[in-house]
């Protein structure tokens, strides 16, 4: 419960705004000077200088309004400026401000002309704010301040708080030094370091806790919040060197985040991977079941690649942990090195390097043909191979394709009813098929011996699908007459040496694993899994999920949402609907999704709940996971 007669005293400027307002109005009035920059640069230095207590708050504020050059009607704009810079996790927190109004406090060192209008929305009257007020000359423009008043004084908040005079506990929520003297001097129980939008090392230093956003100290005062569960304590942990980008969208929507550049291996992942809430992974990472039975808090797992051969999918499903990957966001960059190597293969382009780069100049035309009127073979028509499709017919080709899946043909392409009828018609044969492990050397001795004498074949989707062994003798024997290889059975988990018995042979061409290693692919993945991940986490979707139900909803506001994971089993919804009646629970919302081993429920609802109806829906058998989103 609550505690009664806790008052809650805040700041304004870079607390409730995400900006110091003063600043804010210096930019504004000194739009279109030649010295703006200038001066807008000096006022932020004194800001700061007076916010660490460097020089004396009246110093400060002297300093800055000389070089203010603004008038009374300049502060309509800078309100109307000020509404759309309020602290993100103020503005979806209004419901405490409503609740608890007559237990807010603002004090300022800012203004009250600027503040009142503000705060006047979260139902904090003006009775309730204490500021500085501005002094104005004849003809409007500011002149100074009003002396007098106790906040225009160095450590005049420390006064202030004093002539109040609150009962009950007093807890200051702020970002500077005027706002942690107040409980140094003994009249403020509590100081939370608001780091939101700065964080000040002194401030941060001197605080009872730090609060990267107010949910945070909503949580720890267990008052109403947005939601559950602070994202700050979401930790997140990306390894494998997943773009930066990954890492500031994670890191902006608040969550806690740590980069590794490398993969880890399984004994030094199960002691990372405790307390961890999310973890981000590349192709290298083995998430094993003995990584997930350590993984004491882990909701998702997110792979910033297309395969997830490397994650135990059926253990994370059996633990209620989401895996999300991204399929599409390197597809344009496979294709397009298939279509470069194809051309390559084709045109002997290789083997012509190689030897000028060993001093000799051998131009000839044999073994080099023109790829148009050429016919494709694409084994796996799925993302890649139809964007394959598309392209490859326009420069000319002819493309026929083969699938397990009944896939409809793009443009002229053929369908081929069989493998070998595929590879039988083929002049150059592309991998894109999945990381199936029944994939095993799909492409083995017999296959090759179906193909075209002097055919060529590319690999860009796994290294297990090709018996290299094979691949070698038919390329030194000349039935194949060319081959790309980007995947391998065996990788090393991070660079340096690498053998391979393709190696040395010629019209050969091997990569190191890059087919979707571009630079736009991986700000694409860097997106797409982020989002995924915080759409789940958000607001409990699961679209796109590898090893989840599906379910699509909007993110609700007034309302409250659980999420159910369990097995599915019969029966297991109205045990959940039977505890949310006995607690009288009023549901304006739910959803459910299962496949044939697990079944995912949200439930949203419009009225007040206690602690005992969650530890009735955690004991609910057959509960694999539940969490309070909000």
């Amino acid at each position: 419960m609550v505690e009664v007669g806790r008052k809650y005293v805040f700041d304004f400027d870079s607390t409730l705004t995400r900006v110091e307002a003063l600043d804010v109005l210096a930019e504004m009035t000194l739009e279109g000077k030649s010295n703006r920059q200038e001066i807008v640069d000096q006022i932020q230095k004194i800001t700061n200088l007076g916010i660490d207590g460097d020089i004396s708050f009246t110093e400060s504020l002297e300093r800055r309004i000389k070089l203010l050059n603004a008038n009374k009607s300049d502060l309509k704009g800078l309100v109307a400026e000020l509404r759309q810079k309020i602290s993100k996790s103020i503005e979806s927190n209004k419901e405490f401000f409503e609740k608890f109004s007559d237990d807010i406090y603002v004090i300022s060192c800012g203004f009250k002309e600027f503040i009142d209008p503000i705060v006047e929305e979260y139902n904090i009257p003006s009775e309730r704010v204490y500021a500085n007020t501005f002094k104005f000359d004849g003809q409007g423009n500011i002149i100074g301040f009003d002396e007098d008043n106790v906040l225009s004084s160095h450590n005049g908040k420390i006064e202030c708080l004093k002539q109040l005079d609150l009962d009950g506990e007093v807890q200051v929520i702020g970002d500077g030094y005027s706002d942690y003297v107040m409980r140094e001097a003994g009249i403020a129980d509590k100081f939370f370091a608001y780091t939101e939008n700065v964080h000040r090392e002194k401030a941060a230093d001197n605080a009872d806790h730090v609060t990267p956003n107010l949910d945070e100290f909503l949580f720890v005062n267990d008052l109403p919040r947005n939601i559950s569960y602070p994202k700050n304590r979401i930790k997140i942990l990306l390894l494998e060197n997943v773009h930066p980008a990954a890492f500031d969208n994670l890191s902006e929507d608040g969550f806690s985040v740590e980069l590794v550049t490398h993969s880890l291996p399984e004994e030094e992942l199960i002691e990372k991977i405790r307390g961890v809430h999310v973890l981000g992974i590349r192709s290298k990472t083995q998430v094993t079941q003995k990584v997930l039975d350590a993984a004491n808090k882990l909701l998702v797992v997110g792979a910033f690649c297309i395969g997830t051969t490397q994650i135990d999918l059926e253990c994370c499903k059996g633990k209620g942990i989401v895996v999300f990957n991204a399929p599409y966001s390197n597809t344009r960059s496979v294709v397009e090195l298939a279509i470069g190597e194809i051309i390559m293969l084709m045109r002997s382009v290789f083997p012509r390097s190689t030897e000028i780069h060993n001093g000799q100049w051998q131009k000839t035309a044999a073994g080099s043909r023109e790829v148009r009127g050429k016919n494709l073979g694409i084994v796996g028509y799925g993302n890649i191979g139809k964007q394959l499709s598309v392209l490859a017919e326009a420069i000319g080709m002819r493309v026929y394709y083969y699938d397990v899946d009944d896939k409809l043909a793009l443009g002229n392409a053929i369908k081929c009813n069989t493998l070998e009828n595929l590879l039988n018609v083929s002049d150059v044969v592309t991998l894109h098929i999945d990381d199936n492990k029944a994939n095993k050397n799909f492409i083995g001795e017999r296959e090759i011996a179906q193909m075209r004498d002097g055919a060529m074949l590319i690999n860009l989707s796994r290294g297990f699908v090709v018996d290299i062994g094979a691949l070698s003798n038919a390329l030194k024997t000349g039935k194949i007459a060319g081959a790309a290889v980007d995947v391998y059975p065996e990788e090393p988990g991070s660079n340096g040496t690498f053998e391979s018995e393709l190696q040395g042979l010629p019209n050969v061409i091997l990569t190191p694993h890059v087919g979707g290693s571009t630079e736009e692919a991986q700000r694409n993945i860097a997106d797409f899994v982020p989002n995924k991940i915080m759409d789940y986490i958000n607001s409990g979707n699961t679209v796109d999920a590898v090893n989840f139900p599906n379910i699509r909803l909007p993110k609700q506001k007034n309302a409250h949402r659980f999420l159910h994971i369990h097995k599915n089993v019969p029966g297991i919804m109205a045990k959940i609907n039977e505890v949310l009646a006995k607690f009288e629970m009023n549901i304006s919302g739910q959803y459910l999704s299962t496949d044939s081993e697990v079944g995912y429920v949200i439930t949203d609802l419009d009225k007040e709940y206690n602690k005992d109806v969650i530890k009735a829906l955690k004991k609910v058998d057959h509960t694999i996971k539940f969490r309070v989103l909000y």
